[in-house]
């Protein structure tokens, strides 16, 4: 899906491989990015990105730490990426915290916060902030959620209780955002993405196995590789997309139909 023009995208990542994957594939297709998250990780992403594209891309940082629980906080730091590249024409969240795997009767309210605050809290800010300026700029844009499977009703594994509650509390948020402020000409979508090997419950049933179970287990026969996600969050924040609002697309590779299944072998 080819840009219609260089869009400015704010790309929240905590470092992790799928998100600056995601920054990287934006910034080949000539977006303008303002990455957003913990500010001294964010630097070396911002360098291994200029870096891989001969340093023609255009990429800025902006500090956040995503467990403040002070809307304020979101608010000027979304107004400081605004200001970078004079608007922005996208929202992309991917930033998360799962946290390990654990009995929900057991975890700590200390740890339960956390994931409330890093994977619901914050996309809520975000979302107002970046909502609030795409409506008075009358620009309109695109917001994307990332969340996994296990945010749906299909895609369900235990251990991860708070985690997926969370999820299934974003891909609710991207509906009814989509309800109410389609009228500015934003647009609200999701991904809920699969599994790959660095996500808590690959690791918990041990990678050994589950590389060795995954063709067994899964119609694609692989679990998902870092790569398989731009190509969905290039075209949710394109003019190709423009008539999709409200929607949480799966790419998993049909991990999450057959998750009984694969939950027996594993």
């Amino acid at each position: 899906m080819e840009m219609n023009q260089a869009k400015k995208v704010l790309l929240t990542s905590n470092g992790d491989e799928i998100s600056v994957n995601i920054a990287l594939h934006l910034a080949k297709r000539g977006c303008r990015l303002v990455l957003m998250g913990n500010e001294c990780c964010l630097w070396s992403v911002r360098e291994k990105i200029v870096d891989l594209t001969n340093n023609v891309a255009l990429v800025e940082v902006v500090g956040l730490e995503m467990e403040e629980e002070r809307e304020e906080a979101f608010d000027e730091a979304v107004d400081k990426a605004w200001k970078v590249f004079g608007h922005l024409d996208a929202l992309v969240n991917c930033y998360a915290y799962e946290g390990k795997m654990q009995d929900h009767l057991q975890l700590p309210e200390e740890e339960f916060k956390k994931i409330v605050k890093v994977n619901f809290m914050a996309a809520w800010f975000l979302l107002k902030a970046v909502g609030r300026r795409m409506r008075d700029h009358k620009s309109g844009g695109s917001i994307v959620f990332m969340t996994t499977l296990l945010g749906a009703e299909r895609g369900l594994y235990q251990g991860a209780a708070a985690y997926g509650s969370c999820l299934a509390g974003v891909q609710q948020l991207t509906r009814v955002s989509a309800l109410e402020i389609g009228k500015h000409n934003i647009r609200v979508n999701a991904i809920a993405r699969g599994l790959h090997l660095e996500d808590e419950f690959p690791k918990s049933v041990g990678k050994e196995r589950a590389e060795k179970l995954v063709k067994q287990a899964m119609p694609l026969q692989r679990w998902l590789d870092v790569s398989d996600l731009a190509s969905t969050v290039i075209y949710l924040i394109s003019d190709g997309s423009r008539y999709m609002t409200g929607t949480t697309i799966f790419v998993d590779g049909a991990q999450s139909i057959v998750r009984p299944r694969l939950r027996s072998y594993m």
